[in-house]
């Protein structure tokens, strides 16, 4: 792969989170450095770092770097700053659960070691955002590894959105299984779903499989069902923000429809996602909070005005997809098939 780390830390203690500025993908390649939580917040909160694993990456390295000044040898002091830092990053985006997972995971180890000095587990936080990084990295090859067995030399796929190198700390979830399928010498082509209103899958999908030397061909998302019922696509596969106990999962808008003409078509459609964002707490998708973004993503993408001046606007970020048209989840530790409510929490219950 030739696709630059999406997010990295640079340095020491005091050193910097590096991340990749998406907002200004394909066009230019910039990088952003962090030295303080409050870019990080804007960061995650713009896009300028989006998908669910790369999310909870920059949430870690956020609370680095919202609390290593903190000037304190007291436990108590230390621990309610990093509890402010950890409510002040969950605020940035509310669907992806990989945020909220890193913030929690990062104050159970702060609490863990409070016997020790504060500049000690100040070390202890970095070294811990850094592991989370480097798991997940070794979690979305693991995905890869899994995903690929169900790719056959000469099939063409279709993903939604981008749930690649540039989600995830490398490799991605969704065309993880394509990077590796292609190191395995198959033959392999993907539609990639333009997914409106931000593009993600034009901007972002389109050019890491280019770069990645892997053969795409872009459609808009309202060319899916003619993909399929032409014969064009052997299977689906999409990244997830959010996967409950009994098999929904929140991803990209647009994934529903997918999922509905994968059936219709009788197409598989997999959902590649990390033990990070599965929810066994939480029962179903019905309760997965969706975030609602701003209306001029849809009035007025990309600075040029296409919708009448007050019109009404409803822009959901992301829609919950059921569990019954999910063919299985690929996931670090294998494929996870129906009945989901059992087979998720038998492999993830722990």
């Amino acid at each position: 792969m030739t696709i630059p780390n999406t997010i990295e830390w640079v340095g020491e203690l005091d050193g910097y989170a590096r991340l990749i500025d998406q907002t200004l993908l394909p066009l230019e390649l910039r990088f952003l450095d962090v030295h303080d939580v409050e870019t990080m917040w804007e960061a995650i909160k713009v896009l300028r770092v989006r998908g669910a694993p790369a999310i909870g990456i920059a949430a870690a390295m956020g609370m680095v770097l919202a609390v290593r000044n903190v000037n304190t040898e007291d436990f108590e002091t230390f621990r309610a700053a990093v509890e402010r830092a950890a409510q002040y990053l969950n605020t940035a985006r509310p669907t992806a659960v990989n945020l909220f997972w890193a913030t929690r995971r990062m104050q159970q180890l702060v609490e863990s070691l409070r016997e020790l000095p504060v500049s000690q587990i100040k070390q202890r936080m970095l070294e811990e955002a850094i592991t989370i990084l480097e798991e997940d990295a070794a979690m979305c090859r693991a995905i890869g590894e899994h995903g690929a067995q169900l790719i056959r030399d000469g099939d063409s796929w279709l993903t939604h959105c981008n749930a690649g190198a540039l989600a995830t700390a490398r490799w991605g979830t969704a065309t993880a299984a394509f990077y590796v399928a292609r190191e395995q010498g198959k033959r392999i082509h993907v539609y990639a779903d333009e997914t409106r209103p931000l593009l993600q899958g034009a901007r972002l999908t389109a050019w890491e499989l280019q770069q990645a030397g892997v053969p795409v061909t872009l459609i808009t998302d309202n060319m899916a069902a003619t993909v399929m019922a032409q014969g064009r696509v052997q299977g689906v596969i999409v990244g997830a923000d959010r996967v409950t106990a009994n098999g929904d999962f929140a991803n990209k808008i647009g994934t529903l429809g997918v999922a509905i003409l994968a059936k219709e078509f009788g197409i598989p459609f997999y959902v590649a996602v990390p033990s990070s964002s599965i929810d066994l707490s939480m029962p179903s998708g019905e309760h997965i909070p969706i975030e609602e973004r701003k209306p001029e993503e849809v009035t007025e993408g990309f600075g040029r005005r296409t919708a009448p001046l007050g019109v009404n606007v409803y822009n959901p970020a992301f829609d919950v997809t059921p569990h019954r048209y999910v063919t299985a989840f690929i996931t670090e530790r294998g494929l996870v098939c129906p009945p989901f409510d059992v087979n998720l929490r038998r492999m993830f219950g722990a």
